[in-house]
């Protein structure tokens, strides 16, 4: 049972946004899709297009390369658990997924897609950038390894999947668009302040927080982190999400992932 702590309500400030909103802390990620196509114009430039089954064949493809890089992270705590995702990103064992997550871990234990348990050990935390590192023994037969993606090149409205554990429904698949870049995203008195956040019209659900943010090229392009609460109803506000870029995740992994043969 995931305890009282995992939800946090805080206030967001969005830089560049007139609508004020409260965040909340996640275990938890995104879900739902929502796909519109513009009516065309006789004057209007048509983009380019695919056809569904084309679409699903990609993203089939895309799912297929990147689920077993995907974890769940179940952690143990002082007054209760917390449940969680993460992304395998070295064949040496490490995983990367939000520090709210691990914060205050007593023990740290990852499921892997095939349903192995590993404890894990916490190797760094960078809590400004609420991204945390662990590290799991290598099984036989050796660990799929997520690719990250180069997170400046993503345009808005571009397609993209979520892989994690909402509910802690392991190896749950979602999808959605780029709904803006670039954002600063507050988490609150004491909180990170995420930088050039990614923007998704994906509702969050609890148990994806640390988990993938995924291109239709199969690339690891953010690590969903937290939603926005509409502050009128207290409840989650639909298509307000946000994710850690995967450029940032590759600069904290230097700090704490010796270099080496890891790919």
């Amino acid at each position: 049972m995931v305890g009282s702590n995992v939800l946090r309500h805080t206030p967001v400030v969005l830089i560049g946004l007139t609508l004020l909103l409260a965040i909340i802390f996640v275990i938890g990620g995104f879900a739902g899709w929502v796909f519109a196509s513009a009516k065309n114009s006789p004057a209007a430039t048509t983009a380019p297009s695919k056809t569904a089954t084309t679409l699903d064949t990609v993203q089939e493809a895309v799912v297929a390369k990147v689920k077993p890089s995907a974890v769940e992270v179940y952690v143990t705590l002082s007054n209760g658990a917390a449940l969680g995702s993460g992304v395998i990103i070295d064949s040496r064992g490490y995983i990367v997924t939000n520090n709210h997550v691990v914060s205050g871990a007593l023990s740290i234990q990852v499921m892997l897609s095939n349903g192995t348990k590993e404890p894990a050990q916490l190797t760094g935390t960078d809590a400004a950038d609420d991204l945390a590192i662990l590290k799991i023994a290598v099984p036989q037969g050796g660990l799929s390894v997520a690719t990250l993606g180069n997170s400046t090149q993503l345009q808005v409205g571009q397609e993209v999947l979520v892989i994690g554990n909402p509910l802690g429904i392991t190896q749950t698949v979602t999808n959605g668009i780029v709904s803006a870049l670039k954002r600063s995203v507050s988490e609150g008195q004491g909180g990170a302040t995420i930088q050039n956040a990614i923007q998704t019209d994906a509702a969050i659900n609890l148990g994806n927080s640390g988990g993938a943010l995924v291109d239709l090229q199969g690339n690891v392009v953010g690590i969903p982190t937290l939603t926005a609460i509409d502050p009128e109803f207290n409840t989650p506000a639909n298509g307000v999400g946000f994710a850690i870029p995967s450029n940032r995740v590759k600069s904290v992994m230097t700090q704490f992932i010796p270099t080496g043969s890891g790919s």
